[in-house]
């Protein structure tokens, strides 16, 4: 007897549990499969590179990796997907130009007079 969750949207994630029979401990849906594996690539580049060619920083990588991931899937939802939160973040990293210099506002007080 297989029991099937009611819930449609957990249905649609699509999540792997594993290969048959030995499903994993934890539940995640392809995509986030996927972010980690990119996240991890990244990460683990990065601390080949700034330890100059040593593969030590992979526990680092991998640390750091999950938390940057769960970060990222903390904001994914059925409405806005991962490439979006991604592509937010890449467009709010860039900086704002700088207005140019122009006269400074003027604060001025007004009298203000109550009466009953």
């Amino acid at each position: 007897m297989k029991l099937r969750t009611d819930d449609d949207i957990y249905r649609a994630r699509l999540i792997w549990l594993g290969p048959p029979g030995y499903t994993l401990p934890i539940q995640l849906s392809y995509a986030q499969w996927i972010c980690g594996a990119v996240v991890f690539g990244v990460f683990a580049a990065l601390s080949w590179l700034l330890t100059g060619g040593a593969w030590s920083g992979l526990g680092i990588a991998l640390g750091a990796t999950l938390p940057a991931t769960s970060l990222i899937f903390k904001f994914v939802d059925p409405d806005r997907p991962a490439r979006k939160i991604l592509a937010t973040v890449a467009t709010d990293w860039r900086r704002t130009p700088i207005p140019a210099a122009g006269p400074e506002p003027r604060l001025t007080a007004r009298k203000v007079r109550v009466t009953r």
